[in-house]
């Protein structure tokens, strides 16, 4: 992908001066800047077509602050005026509503599995417009990263008219945020890979990255079933197993990003040995290695792809269909041990079990507990899960700070 390509990006501080002569009002200034363009297009998002006062009524802003943050917006591009509404009468120019406009500008999603590469475009609403899966050949990291790099410019030249943003990277294991680094990725045997630095070369535009279970509470706050939830749970069941915990529309990372590294908790009444030497750990319990394994076992199927033993439960095999069903229920068991510890007010599963099937999501609720289980939802994103994932990290940039992350108009 050409470097030429990056759009300029210009932080939020270089476009405002507070006159101030102490750099602590400066910095507080500068910051309620930020929280007050991102409130303002948030609203936008979530409610446009809105009017100007209607924004300035929702977020507590003057009008005149609004009205500021929505031209500077239009000139970037992130919004538009909708159309005109029809008038019956009065006197005066109709108060035109402003709306996302979702037409020009698209977010690169990267979401590193094990068996494969996902690469996507999202538009700012968070919806995939072009997706591709990229299978590991190989999963060492430079490999990976580059040709994850290309499968993105190859997307991106089939997307004339839509200009790149930014780029978002998801992966389980351990990520750290702040440094856009994989710190260990166990299955594929990473360790300390900078892969933003890597892709931000490759790509020339700029890289944001996180762990994918933070991702998808990012993705389920903005644009998914927990939008307005004061706090979530997210639980991801793949063939790692993490979680994420936001409160007041903030993720929590902890130090070097580790919060939400789950895999290692016992699980009662698990069975598998565990890496580390333990039985009934999280991750050997409920990966989707293990339930393969199983299905292989049972002579479900012969492979390595947990989407074959979902199409043999559909077909009728009572076999997949209970592997699939007790599978959900020890994720029930796992989400409701989370549940004790944190009392989330929604809780959010992604698992393949919950996500397709009746059966499967009545297990898992059931294993909850029925005074919490209307809490429980499986991801909003059932078709396109890890592309969401990739292109929510860096849309969750844009969105919590609009002026800074996005492009100068040329």
């Amino acid at each position: 992908m050409p470097h030429a390509a990056a759009p300029p990006f210009t932080p939020a501080s270089r476009a405002h001066s507070t006159g101030a002569s102490s750099p602590v009002p400066r910095a507080a200034d500068s910051e309620r800047r930020r929280t007050s363009a991102s409130v303002v297009l948030r609203s936008v998002l979530e409610h446009g077509p809105v009017a100007r006062s209607g924004i300035a009524r929702l977020t507590g802003l003057s009008p005149a602050s609004v009205t500021d943050y929505c031209a500077r917006f239009t000139r970037l591009g992130l919004i538009r005026e909708a159309a005109a509404p029809h008038r019956s009468g009065g006197v005066g120019r109709p108060h035109l509503p402003v709306d996302l406009d979702d037409s020009r500008f698209v977010v690169g999603g990267i979401h590193v599995a094990v068996p494969y590469t996902t690469v996507a475009l999202l538009d700012l609403r968070g919806r995939v417009v072009a997706e591709r899966q990229l299978k590991h050949e190989r999963t060492d990291a430079g490999w990976v990263l580059e040709r994850a790099a290309d499968g993105l410019a190859a997307l991106l030249a089939r997307a004339p008219g839509r200009r790149p943003l930014g780029v978002g990277v998801a992966a389980g294991g351990w990520v750290d945020r702040d440094s856009g680094t994989v710190v260990e990725h166990p299955l594929l045997g990473w360790r300390d890979v900078a892969v933003g630095e890597a892709l931000g070369a490759r790509t020339g535009l700029p890289v944001h990255v996180d762990g994918h279970a933070r991702a998808l509470v990012n993705a389920e706050r903005l644009f998914g079933r927990a939008r307005g939830s004061r706090s979530v749970l997210h639980l991801f069941v793949g063939n790692m197993v993490d979680a994420a915990f936001a409160t007041n529309d903030e993720v929590h990372h902890g130090p070097r990003s580790q919060a939400g590294a789950i895999a290692h908790l016992p699980l009662g009444g698990g069975t598998q040995r565990c890496v580390c030497g333990r039985v009934g750990c999280l991750q050997v319990e409920l990966s989707e290695r293990t339930l393969c394994r199983r299905a292989r076992e049972a002579g479900v199927t012969d492979g390595v792809n947990p989407m074959r033993v979902l199409e043999a439960a559909a077909a009728g095999d009572p076999v997949a269909a209970r592997l699939l069903v007790d599978r959900s229920r020890m994720v029930g068991r796992a989400a409701a041990l989370l549940l004790d510890i944190l009392n989330p007010e929604t809780v959010v599963v992604t698992e393949i079990g919950a996500m397709y099937r009746a059966d499967c999501l009545a297990a898992l609720r059931e294993s909850v507990g029925p005074e919490r289980a209307a809490s429980v939802s499986p991801t909003s994103f059932a078709d396109s899960v890890l592309a969401t994932a990739g292109g929510s990290v860096a849309l969750d940039m844009l969105f919590r700070d609009p002026l800074g992350s996005s492009p100068q108009p040329t």
